[in-house]
């Protein structure tokens, strides 16, 4: 049975990184629509930036050569030749011995080659006197000092943040080329399932939690969310449910189902949408071994356990950077985890991979992983931490006051 041909955690990670990308092609869209989507293209500028060299504080443009010596009790002597009107370009070309005024973000003139701030002069009429000598370049940003032309200003792979959107404005790139925001179909399985805003549950009916939760962490990875609803376990109906989905998501998530159970119809589905079929069936880790991975076509299928806790921590293993993968990101070198202490002894089995949930608590310096214990089904456990400790396969446990590294819950 597939199910006992379990894959390690790495092994299912690379599967992901070998197996999937972008389903859709990139689209172009104006800067103010593409906060958080990836980039599709190398972007590079075509012009400097600024592309004029501008003063930094309000003072007076001069030759620094001319402050040299200056002090409060011996001021250098400069005569003051008008002033930089802002947004206009400074038509002066600055001699030995003047002196220009200067708004921040103003214009440097010809010939000078730094700014001194006004707190460090005073004007006498047309003369100015300087109590402090400044450096060649000093309270200047010179051309090209931000963006260089022809730089490389962003790859291919980045998110986008806010800052970068501000350093595509500044070299006048208004349209990016990204890709489209994954969707991802979430469709909840069993016959005790019902509704999350049913008033009164009946023996043996059970919220759907998954859809919620899952939908949600799917939201702030990115993704667009549909909520496929809830399934009975009948295999025609499932089949038939799972199918609409495909042909509306990127990536279909089946919740629940993932088990050896002789309804469990996940597997049957998953090879039911289309070829290669499954690729996952099975992980070795504590919670979610009943994992599965399909691919139909180019979209990925991920049949997640029914379990709450269980289902939620197989999302930040694999989900995300499965969703990651559709999105054209770029893989990371950058380490979200936090370092830690373990608070007591945990002991584990050698050859799977453990989750343990964890309660951050700062002692002086240091922070210590306090471990939240509870079975798979209860989400309260998920709400009571911090983040997750990963006990590696090759490990019987780890020991009180050992370093270990926390994946830290968004």
């Amino acid at each position: 049975m597939k199910f006992f041909q379990v894959k390690t955690v790495t092994e299912t990670l690379e599967i992901i990184h070998k197996h999937y990308g972008p389903v859709r092609q990139p689209v172009t869209l104006p800067l103010g629509q593409a906060l958080g989507m990836v980039l599709a293209e190398d972007i590079r500028s075509t012009e400097q930036v600024p592309h004029f060299a501008r003063s930094t504080v309000d003072g007076y443009a001069v030759r620094a050569r001319d402050t040299y010596g200056a002090s409060d009790s011996l001021p250098a002597f400069l005569d003051i030749q008008g002033k930089v009107e802002m947004g206009k370009p400074a038509s002066l070309l600055l001699k030995e011995g003047q002196a220009q005024g200067i708004p921040t973000g103003g214009m440097i003139p010809e010939g000078a080659d730094s700014v001194v701030m006004i707190e460090h002069v005073e004007e006498v009429g047309e003369l100015l006197n300087v109590f402090r000598q400044v450096a060649p370049g000093e309270n200047i940003i010179r051309a090209g000092d931000d963006v260089m032309a022809g730089e490389l200003v962003m790859s291919a792979g980045q998110r986008l943040r806010p800052q970068d959107l501000g350093v595509l404005a500044a070299i006048g790139k208004t349209r990016v080329t990204v890709y489209p925001r994954p969707v991802v179909a979430i469709l909840s399985t069993g016959d005790e399932i019902v509704p999350a805003d049913k008033a009164q549950l009946a023996p043996g009916e059970v919220r759907d939690i998954n859809s919620v939760t899952i939908g949600a962490a799917a939201r702030a990875c990115g993704a667009a969310v549909i909520d496929g609803g809830i399934v009975k376990d009948d295999y025609a109906a499932f089949l038939a449910r799972a199918r609409e989905l495909f042909e509306q998501a990127d990536l279909v998530i089946l919740s629940g189902g993932s088990s050896v159970g002789t309804r469990d119809y996940t597997e049957q589905v998953m090879q039911a949408l289309g070829e290669p079929g499954v690729l996952v069936h099975g992980v070795s880790i504590k919670p979610g071994k009943p994992t599965i991975l399909a691919k139909a076509g180019e979209k990925p299928i991920m049949g997640l356990p029914g379990h709450p806790a269980s289902a939620l921590i197989i999302f930040h293993l694999f989900t995300a950077p499965l969703i990651a993968r559709l999105e054209g990101l770029a893989p990371t070198e950058l380490d979200r985890r936090i370092v830690a202490r373990i608070a007591r002894n945990i002991p584990s089995a050698v050859g799977r991979s453990d989750y343990v949930r964890v309660k951050l608590e700062k002692r002086g310096e240091e922070w210590w992983a306090h471990p939240v214990f509870g079975k798979s089904g209860l989400i309260s456990t998920l709400v009571k931490s911090d983040g997750m400790v990963e006990i590696a396969a090759q490990k019987e446990g780890i020991l009180e006051g050992e370093f270990v590294h926390v994946h830290l819950f968004a």
